[in-house]
């Protein structure tokens, strides 16, 4: 979808909502499109048209349920605008996706993957810090809310993440990766396969963000919101601060943010202690994520191949996970 199919899809999926004519800002055209539009009484709002085949209607809804309940609960997250039927979706005409409208959020991004931060090293531990107690929090109240009988998401347990079909791809299939390369991820996934296993009994498992990323990370004053729940899961608590790092495992501050972000979550030792695999299992979902969106030669999946077996040498080597 180019970017004048994306708006003039996005016009026709307004008129779903009781919205004033407005000309949608694209912001991106990604996985899904998002645009900056005028909501409900003039107000901003984001439009997303949400990429095909990835998530059910039911998943859809689900996340803008729990996306409600934790806005009555106090957190700063998108929420969701009805249409005038009462819905949280509407079908756009004529373009195979479904949109939804939700508040706009305020704030900058924390920043963007493989561009240096524009905050000093105080400040990134000190966002961190704040980032860690954010999902601390998000983690607390999904847990207290009450969910319709139909809520449905994806699972990110052992098998979602390094089983035999994992949510994100085979990643040891990366048509990048040489023998070699292949072999290692295999060696690394069953290394990491029987750790969460044998973590599975006492593990905090619930709903998760599952893609706090800088881009998803926005900043306002002192404080730090959420954005983008699409991959929102019922995964490990720990795989969302593992999330957070893998954007950031091989600054040489790396251990700090990292301290950061466990202090203001309020995790022991033993449990931060963890957080690096779940960088580790990110880095290999990725390298899965990207092998339908890219060609075999295309330089972002290389990338993404680099990091895995990158990251993947080091964890096998038990050498530290963080640092330059």
């Amino acid at each position: 979808m180019n970017d004048a199919q994306a708006i003039a899809y996005a016009k026709a999926a307004l008129a779903a909502w009781d919205v004033p004519a407005c000309t949608p800002r694209l912001i991106k055209n990604r996985e899904n499109a998002v645009f900056e539009v005028a909501g409900p009484n003039g107000t901003r709002a984001a439009l997303r048209l949400h990429r095909p085949g990835y998530q059910t209607d039911a998943a859809i809804r689900s996340e803008l349920v729990w996306a409600q309940g934790l806005s009555q609960a106090g957190m700063a997250v998108p929420c969701p605008l009805q249409t005038r039927d009462g819905d949280v979706i509407a079908q756009v005409p004529d373009a195979g996706r479904v949109a939804s409208l939700v508040t706009w959020s305020e704030g900058e991004p924390l920043g963007e993957g493989s561009v240096p931060f524009s905050w000093d090293t105080d400040n990134q531990a000190q966002l961190y810090h704040t980032l860690g107690a954010e999902l601390a929090q998000l983690h607390r109240v999904s847990d207290t809310l009450s969910l319709p009988d139909w809520f449905e998401r994806p699972r990110l347990d052992a098998d979602g993440l390094l089983g035999e079909a994992p949510l994100w791809g085979r990643f040891w299939e990366n048509a990048a990766l040489t023998q070699g390369e292949t072999a290692l991820l295999q060696d690394v996934r069953a290394l990491l396969r029987d750790e969460l296993q044998a973590l599975s009994a006492d593990a905090d498992f619930g709903l998760i963000h599952a893609d706090a990323l800088r881009e998803n990370v926005f900043v306002q004053g002192e404080s730090v919101n959420l954005i983008d729940f699409d991959d929102g899961a019922y995964g490990f608590r720990l795989y969302d601060l593992g999330v957070a790092m893998s954007q950031n495992w091989d600054l040489p501050n790396a251990a700090e943010l990292a301290a950061a972000l466990c202090e203001g979550y309020g995790l022991d030792a033993n449990s931060a202690a963890l957080v690096p695999v779940f960088t580790v299992i990110r880095a290999l979902a990725s390298c899965g994520w990207c092998i339908p969106r890219y060609a075999p030669d295309d330089p972002a999946l290389i990338s993404y191949k680099n990091r895995a077996v990158n990251i993947a040498k080091r964890y096998m080597d038990g050498k530290p996970v963080y640092g330059a």
